[in-house]
């Protein structure tokens, strides 16, 4: 049964607050002056890029696993939706390993000042390129 498209823009709405709640915190965090855990603005950078992505797929009313696979979440947009945008966003598979490695001791490598501020960059890509695609 299909949902109604109010449900779905809502749900869409829903995904976008959360992925735009993890960018706020990625990006007040690296303002930390000491001890800034850039494991966690890394993992933040991740969810918002997999969140964004999500919200995409809700929108496409495309059925997605339970997974923090970037690559994964990408493929199904590239296969069931009319993208063009897949390609220019390649770069976000390497936060994958954030969704992980960053959250649990034993499965943590440390994260770098540069890698976590590229983090947030590449979620601010996710971010504007997903969101210019809704709105077409």
């Amino acid at each position: 049964m299909k949902k109604n498209h109010n449900e779905i823009l809502k749900k869409v709405d829903e995904w976008l607050s959360f992925g735009d709640d993890d960018l706020r915190l990625a990006r007040h965090g690296l303002r930390l002056d000491r001890e800034c855990p850039f494991r966690l603005i890394a993992y933040h950078a991740q969810q918002c890029v997999e969140k964004h992505i999500k919200a995409y797929l809700v929108f496409h009313q495309v059925d997605f696993p339970y997974t923090h696979n970037i690559s994964r979440l990408l493929e199904l947009c590239d296969q069931n939706t009319a993208t063009n945008w897949v390609e220019e966003l390649k770069e976000a598979e390497e936060l994958t390993a954030f969704a992980i490695t960053t959250r649990y001791p034993g499965q943590d490598e440390e994260v770098t000042k540069d890698e976590a501020e590229t983090a947030v960059n590449v979620a601010d890509r996710v971010r504007e390129i997903v969101r210019t695609a809704l709105r077409k």
